[in-house]
């Protein structure tokens, strides 16, 4: 008599769920980086809502090359108690306008499919996932991103003169 074992079903990856949160994090990128003071980018902006302080994030360009770019984003700050800092590696490809998480605090990189169960217990989407999460840290520094004190100052006494 023979036994039939049912095996799980292979996760497939949803392309077009993965492209249109790369799509949509390339987008929220290029608004957020386009704060400027004294006609420079800014590379740091804290977080303020309601008039209280949330923190202080970093974007940093580790690498750069024609058509990409990797940065390094990281909440140097944070008041809550209950959230860690992110900090992410993120490539950004211009040519196709498009950025992914290539590294998310520890791990060294990220695979786009992931057997389950496994060694790091990540789940067979973590990839998606770990993207999702990008797109909602960056929707939320764009609702509550301020340019720190020291640059809105000094932009308004240069605006003065």
């Amino acid at each position: 008599m023979t036994e039939w074992i049912k095996r799980p079903k292979r996760y497939v990856p949803d392309l077009r769920q993965l492209g249109a949160l790369c799509d949509g994090n390339y987008q929220r990128l290029r608004r957020l980086r386009q704060l400027e003071a004294d006609g420079q980018p800014v590379s740091e902006f804290e977080l303020h809502r309601e008039n209280q302080y949330l923190g202080r994030v970093r974007i940093t360009v580790l690498q750069t090359a024609r058509f990409t770019e990797t940065l390094l984003l990281e909440q140097v700050h944070n008041s809550g108690r209950w959230l860690n800092n992110p900090l992410m590696t993120v490539r950004v490809y211009h040519d196709a306008a498009m950025a992914e998480v290539i590294s998310c605090y520890r791990d060294r990189q990220i695979a786009p499919v992931n057997d389950y169960p496994n060694r790091f217990m990540h789940h067979p989407d973590e990839k998606a996932q770990i993207n999702g999460f990008l797109a909602d840290w960056l929707d939320y520094c764009l609702k509550f991103g301020h340019l720190p004190m020291e640059h809105a100052l000094w932009s308004a006494n240069q605006a003065a003169d």
